[in-house]
């Protein structure tokens, strides 16, 4: 399954990169996760609660960070487990400068998936995959405005 998306925001690269380098803004931008917690420099324990058409399931796994350039992008490598079936992933995240004060977030990469949710089909997988890139969007618009609200 394909994980790609662009979006522009109101906000340089330096505040992006802040926020995703916060656990605490992460697991509110990430879409699912209930549990995030850093284990080391670049790596995480997660859960996700996560459904897709029929099947649902809470995964428990490990987040990773890696390729990391300062304020430009990094590679999110994830592996997820559930009764319902394992899905690994490697998504490059960049950073891309469009104007002074604004930054365009895009993202690619791919998602493995196992068990259950292999058997979904691609149709029911590929709009999942555009249901939680909308969704990822949509909650760092939703915390980017929040956080310059208060500044």
């Amino acid at each position: 399954m394909e994980l790609t998306g662009r979006h522009k925001v109101n906000a340089t690269p330096s505040t992006l990169w802040n926020m995703l380098m916060d656990t605490d803004t992460l697991s509110k931008i990430v879409p699912g996760i209930s549990k995030l917690e850093k284990t080391g420099d670049n790596s995480y324990k997660s859960i996700l609660e996560i459904k897709i058409g029929p099947v649902g399931g809470s995964f428990k796994g490990d987040l990773q960070m890696e390729n990391i350039e300062e304020q430009k992008g990094f590679t999110l490598k994830v592996q997820q487990n559930s009764s319902v079936g394992n899905a690994n992933a490697a998504i490059k995240i960049e950073l891309i400068p469009v104007t002074i004060e604004e930054t365009e977030v895009a993202f690619d990469g791919e998602v493995k998936v196992t068990g259950l949710l292999a058997s979904m089909g691609q149709r029911i997988l590929g709009s999942a995959a555009n249901v939680i890139t909308k969704q990822f969007f949509t909650n760092l618009d939703h915390e980017l405005a929040k956080q310059q609200a208060t500044s």
